[in-house]
């Protein structure tokens, strides 16, 4: 029996890989190949062995530095890479991009770094962001290739020479399952009772959570059939994490309802009128594909990565980052703008994550450059 050739995808967390890349794993499944996932076990590693994955579970802590847990990484994952012996790996995330790359290195395998956004190291200055970036310039001049999801964040690495521009391709988001995330419910013909925003995101300030509440407040002295919910994992050791008590207090406060964490969004999606990610930098985020795809309006903040898909005014609104006045005010322009005009933003949400951010472009990336790999 001929032996399979082996995949490897590595990250810092299993409920990222099942979310986001589900589609990419499946189909080289499909292909033949032998995949194997390497990230912290969580209760989604199962789902992943249930797939057809080869589950290796390896601690590592998404957030800080220890030069000895570093180490310990960088040698446990080349390990690793020694003993699967892949074809190729694919890294995502900050540490797995960092001392991934290293450890493929040493092990003699070659491998691709895949940035889905600049997040914390970028939007903030001090040691930690100073020193993430020097790791980075080390370390991105080991792997074959290096991907980005929108070429603003291609054009910062390069300008900061953390690495070479011929290494470089931008992907169109990491794609969306179109059958998948599909309309489930039309938006009602006239307008409801009460009018729906959802904010779908991991709990951290940098996704523009404090806006939306200022917004919230703003909005509720106007409008009292208003909702405005939260939905996502919070308690994360992240710099920009929010403490779950102040999402409690807003909660008791009565001006958001937090709905905690979930494994399927389309339920969520399907009953808001409008999703609203007024984050302050993505690489392509995903929620806005999910949205979209389900034919509903969004508000997003004109960032990078976000106004890769909104387009102001034909499938939502772009309103501008840490401004809670303004967020508000294209919420408050979504309330009056009617049901019909709403439900054509909607569709035409759909087309554009139809024409750009189809998931079967995505795999056919993936496969020829594995391919390449021969």
């Amino acid at each position: 029996m001929a032996t399979r050739e082996k995949i490897l995808f590595c990250g810092n967390s299993a409920w990222g890989m099942y979310q986001f890349r589900r589609g990419v794993l499946e189909a080289l499944i499909a292909d033949g190949y032998e995949v194997h996932v390497v990230a912290p076990a969580d209760r989604i590693s199962s789902a992943l062995e249930k797939m057809g994955c080869v589950f290796h579970a390896v601690s590592m802590s998404p957030q800080g530095y220890n030069p000895l847990e570093d180490l310990r990484l960088v040698l446990v994952l080349s390990a690793l890479y020694r003993r699967v012996g892949p074809k190729v790996i694919f890294h995502y995330t900050i540490k797995p991009n960092i001392y991934g790359s290293v450890a493929a290195q040493l092990a003699g395998t070659r491998s691709i770094a895949i940035t889905t956004g600049l997040g914390y190291v970028f939007l903030n200055v001090g040691v930690v962001s100073w020193v993430s970036k020097l790791l980075y310039r080390i370390a991105l001049r080991f792997p074959q290739a290096v991907w980005f999801l929108n070429q603003e964040d291609r054009g910062a690495f390069v300008s900061r020479r953390l690495v070479e521009s011929s290494k470089c391709a931008v992907l169109p988001g990491e794609g969306i399952d179109l059958t998948h995330f599909r309309q489930r419910s039309a938006m009602p013909a006239e307008s409801p009772e009460t009018f729906t925003f959802l904010l779908i995101a991991r709990m951290l300030w940098d996704k523009g959570i404090g806006e939306y509440v200022d917004a919230a407040r703003q909005l509720g002295e106007i409008h009292k059939n208003v909702r405005f919910l939260l939905l996502g994992p919070g308690g994360s050791a992240n710099p920009s994490a929010i403490p779950l008590e102040q999402i409690r207090e807003w909660q008791e406060d009565g001006v958001i309802e937090y709905l905690g964490e979930a494994t399927d969004v389309r339920p969520a999606i399907a009953a808001a009128d409008c999703i609203v990610l007024p984050s302050y930098r993505e690489g392509v985020p995903r929620v806005l594909l999910e949205a979209a795809a389900m034919e509903r309006p969004v508000i997003a903040t004109n960032v990078p990565g976000c106004k890769d898909i909104v387009e102001d005014g034909v499938n939502g609104y772009l309103c501008a980052d840490r401004c809670a006045a303004d967020l508000a005010a294209k919420m408050a322009a979504m309330i009056r703008l009617g049901a019909t005009a709403r439900r054509e933003m909607g569709r035409a949400g759909r087309i554009k994550v139809q024409r750009d951010f189809d998931e079967k472009k995505v795999v056919a990336h993936y496969r020829s450059v594995i391919r390449a790999f021969a």
